[in-house]
């Protein structure tokens, strides 16, 4: 049986629903392409509660953070927050993370929906191991994104602390309709939004997150905000670049070849992954991401063959049809040759070859 957040009530009453990562979640409410275009050029709402969440903290919590994830947990100040990844040995991907700091010895970690019981497991088997507190707090809250260009303007009117305080990759902790919330510049659509992470409100006694929800949308109706649904929210990452878990990235993929090695710090003390990560720097890839655009019509899926001439060089791992371009884009991986802006090359649908760039 699929579990549910905290807001099912209101996506059962208004959302086309499916199942996702073991959540029955809404795809789309008017539908993808209006709820895409509602945040380059508004606001939208994402119920993002399906997502792990991790309290980290005690005299030890930074040392620990330092060593299961890549990037420099030491760099962040309270109030500050960070894009990071969880490797194994071999230095593969098994998630892409955010790591908020909120006091000293006192953070947040959110991790990805389809990864949460094999995070949740890692992560607390190497707390223990360094005697750092982990608590699992994903049952116990909610999170809520908001994105778009009018995304501060309606946080504005919703939280205690002033939004524009909050800058990209800050949290600050704040009420919202008098219910305390963590608010973090952060969000995975490349516009400017927050995620609201609802302290104490469990699957079982929703009311608070209903409240923090019902009041976004109603603050934010002057400024066209909508509810979005896993649709959207997929399309809009993939024209932004970033990475599905699962798709672009996995336990098999270096951070190099997914071209993000700006969360590798290697400079930092010893780390999981940090070995077979300085090779793999100093050696070089012999593959990595890119995106492609459709010079065509036609819209690209993942699993498809990317072409240069009559060679395959590649597949994609993402596509779908862009409402903000007005055409066909994909991800996937080349080898370095053929990773160079500008290049063209075409993809695979069907029978028939989708020139692209």
């Amino acid at each position: 049986m699929p579990e549910r957040t905290q807001l099912y009530r209101y996506h059962a009453s208004h959302a086309k629903m499916v199942e996702f990562a073991g959540f029955q979640m809404p795809m789309w409410y008017k539908g993808i392409v209006p709820e895409t275009l509602a945040v380059r050029e508004h606001a939208g709402v994402f119920d993002v509660s399906h997502m792990g969440r991790a309290v980290v903290q005690g005299s030890n919590a930074e040392a620990f953070l330092n060593y299961v994830t890549t990037n420099d947990v030491s760099s962040l100040k309270p109030g500050q927050a960070h894009y990071s990844l969880l490797c194994n040995e071999n230095g593969g991907i098994k998630d892409d993370i955010v790591v908020l700091r909120l006091e000293t010895d006192r953070f947040v970690v959110v991790f990805n929906a389809d990864n949460r019981e094999k995070d949740i497991n890692w992560l607390s088997t190497h707390a223990r191991e360094r005697k750092a507190e982990f608590i699992n707090v994903t049952d116990q809250t909610a999170l809520i994104s908001v994105q778009g260009p009018k995304a501060k303007a309606t946080l504005g009117k919703l939280s205690s602390v002033d939004s524009s305080s909050i800058p990209r990759f800050g949290c600050a902790q704040t009420q919202i309709d008098g219910i305390d919330c963590l608010v973090s510049g952060t969000g995975y659509t490349g516009e400017e939004g927050y995620e609201i992470l609802v302290w104490k409100s469990p699957v079982a006694s929703p009311a608070k997150a209903e409240r923090v929800w019902d009041s976004t949308l109603e603050n934010g109706n002057e400024f066209g905000i909508e509810p979005c649904g896993l649709g959207s929210r997929d399309v809009l990452r993939l024209e932004a670049g970033m990475c599905l878990y699962g798709n672009d990235i996995d336990e098999d993929t270096s951070p190099f070849e997914a071209r993000l090695g700006f969360t590798v710090k290697l400079a930092k003390a010893d780390f999981i992954g940090k070995d077979a990560l300085a090779r793999q720097k100093a050696e070089g890839t012999k593959r990595l991401r890119i995106g492609l655009k459709a010079t065509g019509q036609g819209i690209p899926r993942a699993g498809q063959e990317i072409l240069k001439g009559n060679e395959i060089i590649g597949r994609l791992t993402s596509g779908t049809f862009s409402p903000t371009l007005d055409r066909g884009i994909g991800m996937g991986y080349v080898p370095q040759e053929y990773s160079a802006e500008g290049q063209t090359l075409e993809i695979m649908i069907r029978d028939k070859r989708l020139k692209s760039e």
